[in-house]
């Protein structure tokens, strides 16, 4: 007698559609809003220190509730709380489209994070379990493609929206999204049965402590310095949690998060690659975005249209090329060329100029886009390669957590680097006779310290083809490799 086929196995491509649209929509806005800061300032009256929290309360809230996030769907039904985490992104787009003050547009951020803490990993779980064979291959190459190119179409979008409309449309286009995703949800995913097990608070509270005071002391100490007191204390209180929440994994019955998950050297090597190459990726948008506005007088429209190469690019090496190629030569040899394509990136951008061209530009962000569609699906297929069905959740998140860490780091470290080099240029050009207040002094203190931020990113890229030549044994896979529920395109060597 032949199974009837389920609603996912007749509507598979809308099954893929809901769940890579929502995960967009959550990738966006990590960036979407970077382009509108200066009208958000000008709209709402923002302190210059106020303003920088418009970006860092959804990443605040977003890495700290990823474990938490991701360990629910794993707990009371992956569709259910991916409807739960959507929902509450869009309603607090509304929201924070309707903002009137700092004070209102920050918390509404922060209320975005957490729906995006929940309906990210949750995303990347429901495709694991949703998708087999080779159409899993096909869904993680998609996913991947809007997952990695998600942040430079958000610069495309909100310089779009902000030169078209108002700096509101960057929240409300959320909106009819989010609907569209928890109306179609029921409709097309299946829901997971609940492991059953209860939810680990005392892990859950030190876990989100602990990444929420890391996440924080680390984008504190790229506004003020690493010696500031608020920075040495929000970094010393997450040592404190995240021991406290190891401990807690090691002898509680069901834990959040098993430390079994690390035992894969695999799974270990991409979320250390994700954590080093986040951090070059985030600089990227940070400073390249700043520098055709504040060095070529470009429109964040311009400024936007400027970056399209690189998702187009992102979005080809991962659901044509990676697609192809990984079930013929496997993981490895993806995850080594991108990190030293995204090494020679972080190189030619660093040598831009006050009168380098849009070709010198684009030629970094084309290799950057090159490496980062060599390693994001990988990294996906690899994160989820042998875990638990139940644990799959979990699996994602971390990934998830490693990129927003990973580009909180780099922020932070890139970003106060910057700042030591524009002070020394800028004291240069004093001494030199040039006015602090002329375009030529602005512009040339902004590229001084963009190139300075440049070279350690570059750094960053070699840590992260360090960890996948020292971890990544994953081969070509073969003929006999089981092809269920559970099953990759890749085997391992552990």
């Amino acid at each position: 007698m032949t199974d009837t086929p389920s609603p996912v196995a007749r509507n598979g491509g809308l099954a893929l559609a809901v769940i890579c649209v929502a995960q967009l929509m959550v990738v966006l806005d990590a960036t979407v809003m970077n382009v509108a800061l200066t009208s958000i300032k000008t709209d709402l009256g923002f302190s210059a220190s106020g303003l920088t929290w418009v970006i860092t309360a959804y990443s605040l809230a977003f890495g700290g509730l990823l474990l938490f996030g991701g360990r629910t769907g794993d707990l009371f039904g992956r569709r259910r709380m991916f409807m739960i985490g959507v929902g509450l992104f869009a309603a607090a787009s509304l929201v924070g489209g309707l903002a009137q003050s700092e004070a209102w547009l920050i918390i509404a951020r922060a209320a975005q994070g957490a729906g995006g803490a929940i309906a990210a990993p949750t995303a990347l779980a429901l495709i694991a379990t949703t998708f087999h064979g080779e159409a899993r291959t096909k869904a993680f190459g998609v996913y991947a493609a809007m997952a990695a190119s998600g942040g430079a179409l958000g610069l495309l979008l909100g310089g779009i929206l902000t030169d078209v409309a108002s700096w509101r449309w960057a929240l409300f286009i959320n909106v009819p999204i989010g609907l569209f995703v928890v109306l179609l949800a029921p409709r097309v995913l299946d829901e997971s049965q609940g492991s059953g097990s209860k939810l680990d608070l005392p892990g859950a509270i030190t876990a989100t402590a602990g990444m929420s005071s890391l996440v924080y002391g680390l984008s504190n100490a790229g506004t003020s310095s690493w010696g500031d007191t608020v920075t040495i204390g929000a970094l010393a209180a997450a040592v404190v949690f995240l021991v406290t929440f190891v401990l807690i994994e090691r002898r509680h019955a069901a834990p959040l998060m098993p430390l079994r998950i690390f035992g894969d050297r695999n799974r270990t090597g991409a979320y250390l690659i994700m954590l080093f190459l986040a951090g070059a990726l985030f600089t990227t948008f940070f400073f390249t975005s700043q520098y055709q506005q504040v060095v070529h007088g470009w429109s964040p429209f311009k400024t936007g249209l400027g970056f399209l190469p690189m998702p187009i690019t992102i979005m080809f090496m991962s659901i044509v090329v990676c697609r192809r190629y990984i079930p013929k030569i496997g993981v490895r040899p993806f995850l080594l060329a991108g990190p030293v394509l995204a090494g020679l990136a972080m190189l030619v951008l660093s040598s831009l100029g006050v009168n380098s061209g849009y070709p010198h530009f684009v030629g970094g962000l084309l290799l950057l886009g090159l490496g980062m569609g060599c390693v994001f699906v990988p990294l996906t297929v690899t994160a989820v390669a042998g875990v638990a069905p139940h644990e799959t959740g979990l699996a994602s998140a971390l990934l998830n957590t490693g990129q927003q860490v990973g580009g909180a780091i780099g922020l932070a470290v890139f970003g106060t680097i910057a700042s030591h080099a524009d002070t020394d240029r800028a004291g240069q050009l004093v001494r030199d006779g040039v006015s602090p207040t002329s375009d030529q002094f602005m512009s040339d203190v902004f590229v001084h310290g963009q190139s300075a931020a440049f070279a350690g990113a570059i750094a960053a890229s070699g840590l992260a083809l360090v960890a996948s030549l020292l971890l990544i044994r994953a081969k070509r896979p073969s003929a006999s490799h089981p092809a269920g529920p559970a099953a990759v395109p890749v085997t391992a060597d552990i």
